[in-house]
């Protein structure tokens, strides 16, 4: 299935298929946003716990370019997967916790090639192609942060 931008669901990982064909599915903006605060609702179960890091962060761990300021973790796992952990600083940051949400439910326990596969159109797919610049950039800040912990524990490299 195509889901709007030329993109194949095949693409994604199943989890994250899901979300974005139930999110294409959408085409009023109000109900999309709902859907996207909903996600962003349950953005405790990917928070960093302060066993993995506490504030002030190492800003080797903050997004580039994200106005919300967030921060991305990751964490190898005894079966060789990798565990993601978010924060957000901004309270008002609900479209970086609802792509924090998105991809570490898609993601954790699962092969680092699955990261490294998303294409970054998974941006538009989830928040719409109106999404402004700025809000963009930051949102795949977010995505690349996550695809550079997975290279480097692909490639055998530290993650700190």
């Amino acid at each position: 299935m195509d889901c709007g931008l030329g993109i194949s669901m095949s693409q994604y990982p199943p989890a994250l298929a899901e979300v974005v064909d139930e999110l294409a599915s959408i085409t009023d903006r109000y109900e999309r946003a709902e859907m996207l605060i909903e996600i962003a609702d349950r953005f405790d179960v990917v928070k960093v716990p302060p066993e993995i890091a506490a504030k002030p962060y190492d800003e080797t761990h903050r997004v580039p370019a994200c106005e919300s300021e967030a921060f991305v973790w990751a964490q190898p796992q005894a079966d060789g997967t990798l565990r993601y952990y978010f924060d957000v600083l901004n309270p008002q940051g609900l479209s970086a916790m609802a792509m924090s949400v998105v991809l570490g439910e898609a993601l954790n326990g699962q092969p680092a090639e699955l990261a490294l596969g998303i294409p970054s159109e998974l941006v538009f797919d989830l928040f719409g192609k109106e999404i402004s610049m700025g809000k963009g950039a930051g949102l795949m800040g977010i995505l690349n942060l996550v695809q550079s912990y997975a290279k480097r524990h692909k490639a055998g490299m530290p993650l700190e």
